[in-house]
């Protein structure tokens, strides 16, 4: 009876160990602490006041990424106004290996000239590391300061920057007949517009890879409806209004095509729509419900959530058909 008991005892301890085994963390990356760096105010050559203080906005940019911590105006040893002003030393000795100068000029036909450079001041003192420059109008200074932003972000860490990109969100007001409102604007908030106001909620923006159009969904009509909105010309394009649910819309990689999630016949399914013919396809199909769909590079094949084995899990299935793969 001993020995049954240790065996047993043995079985089970051995089993807690293979439970014990499986939740496992494992830490592959530490927190790093900000970059410290310099960013110089751009020289302006134009009259009056500079209409942007497109340096600051660098520094804001590259301060915002977590990654760079822009030494403060207050403490800059020299404000150069362009790479060969530079003095490595002076900024070795506060910690700094590169520093962002630049100039911002007034041209005759009233645009502007936004030009950088990026200046080693550690490792190859002097050296310019990266340089651009954009010929803008006033309303694209700020673009112009985010496009030197990405240029110097990626040549320091060597990820791409996104401080081009903009973001989309609904705004709910009280009051008033259109308390519903779609807008766009930067990543950091500024230049924001408003694509669409409702009366009704605006749900689940989407962009379109390039960054044209947007799809949303709209209760407009009394009932949930998918359309895709043109940004330039506020063209409004309705994808489906079938009863029930439509929502969750998805443009492809290579924008020819919108997933989005149905519940027509009963429980949420994905389809696609190829959006050149309008021709809608279903992809999966069953009882449960199946919906979040996001793409995969190659604009095939689609993740998304479902509950089809009891809980919610993420599966991978072609857009052609074939049998969802589980993924988590």
């Amino acid at each position: 009876m001993k020995q049954a008991l240790r065996v047993a005892f043995g079985f089970l301890m051995l089993w807690a160990a293979v439970l014990h085994a499986e939740v496992r963390i494992e830490i592959t990356q530490g927190v790093d602490s900000a970059r410290p760096i310099g960013v110089v105010p751009f020289q302006w050559a134009g009259q009056g006041a500079a209409p942007e203080d497109v340096g600051g906005i660098v520094a804001a940019d590259l301060r915002n990424s977590g990654k760079f911590n822009p030494l403060d105006r207050s403490r800059l040893p020299q404000q150069p106004t362009s790479a060969q002003e530079v003095q490595p030393a002076a900024w070795s000795a506060l910690g700094i290996d590169a520093v962002v100068v630049g100039q911002v000029t007034s041209n005759p036909d009233g645009s502007y000239q936004v030009a950088y450079q990026l200046v080693d001041t550690g490792g190859a003192p002097g050296t310019t590391l990266a340089q651009g420059s954009f010929k803008v109008t006033k309303q694209y200074l700020r673009y112009a300061a985010h496009a030197a932003s990405d240029a110097v972000f990626e040549k320091l860490t060597g990820i791409k920057g996104a401080f081009r990109t903009r973001i989309a969100y609904v705004v709910q007001k009280n009051g008033g007949q259109f308390p519903y409102e779609l807008r766009v604007s930067d990543y950091d908030g500024y230049n924001q517009f408003l694509v669409h106001r409702s009366s009704q909620p605006l749900m689940s923006p989407a962009w379109s890879p390039d960054g044209s159009k947007l799809a949303y969904v709209t209760f407009e009509s009394g009932r949930s409806a998918l359309v895709v909105q043109t940004l330039a010309n506020g063209a409004v394009r309705q994808i489906a209004s079938f009863p029930q649910h439509n929502g969750a819309p998805a443009f492809s990689p290579d924008g020819s095509k919108l997933a989005f999630a149905l519940s027509k016949t009963g429980s949420l399914n994905l389809y696609v729509m190829d959006l050149g013919s309008g021709q809608i396809r279903q992809v999966t199909n069953g009882r449960s419900n199946n919906t979040e769909p996001s793409w995969f590079p190659d604009s095939q094949n689609l993740a998304f959530t479902s509950d089809q084995a009891g809980r919610p899990q993420v599966y991978k299935v072609n857009i052609n058909g074939g049998t969802p793969q589980r993924i988590t």
